[in-house]
């Protein structure tokens, strides 16, 4: 069995061809985590597999988190370290110049992507557990037509954050969860 297979082992995307296809392609873009798709696929055919995979209803950013955040959490159990470090913290996805679509304005107008605000488990040794939760959204197309919206939608991701963690802790009553985030 490989790691793909463990670590997704609980992963429910409604099929089992689709869990068997993502792992395959967790497990080939894990080879060459810098490539493109195509890149990362050995041909045309594994390409559009891969193309169709990313087209499947069924096939959504927090069923194949979910897949992953279960692992997470059973390694926070079984881990010796008595606390454990919920990190938090804002990214941009910068894809400027990319023909791609419902994309919104990151730091300034005419760059368009979209944020992810993720939550990296690590025990105070740096050992890296998972990411147990996320949060992604694109702002609108620009500042001034939606700059309150913003504010109100993108300060919520600390509180939710920090209510996720508040919800893991208590499965994990043997460990002290630490939630670290920069507001």
């Amino acid at each position: 069995m490989t790691w793909a297979n463990t670590e997704f082992r609980n992963l429910d995307l409604g099929d089992k061809r689709l869990k068997n296809r993502a792992i395959k392609l967790i497990e080939n873009l894990a080879k060459s985590p810098k490539s493109s798709i195509p890149e990362s696929c050995q041909g045309w055919a594994e390409t559009q597999a891969t193309y169709r995979f990313y087209a499947n209803e069924n096939v959504t950013w927090d069923k194949m988190l979910q897949g992953h955040a279960d692992n997470v959490e059973e390694r926070i159990r079984l881990s010796d370290s008595a606390v454990i470090l919920c990190l938090q913290d804002t990214t941009e996805l910068d894809f400027n110049g990319k023909q791609t679509e419902d994309l919104g304005r990151l730091s300034y107008d005419a760059q368009r992507g979209m944020y992810l605000h993720p939550t990296l488990c690590v025990t105070p040794d740096r050992i890296p557990l998972g990411v147990t939760d996320a949060w992604m959204w694109a702002r609108g197309k620009s500042k001034e037509n939606d700059q309150h919206q913003d504010s109100l939608k993108e300060s919520c991701r600390w509180i939710e954050g920090y209510e996720r963690v508040a919800e893991m802790a208590e499965r994990c009553p043997e460990q002290t969860l630490v939630y670290v985030a920069d507001r």
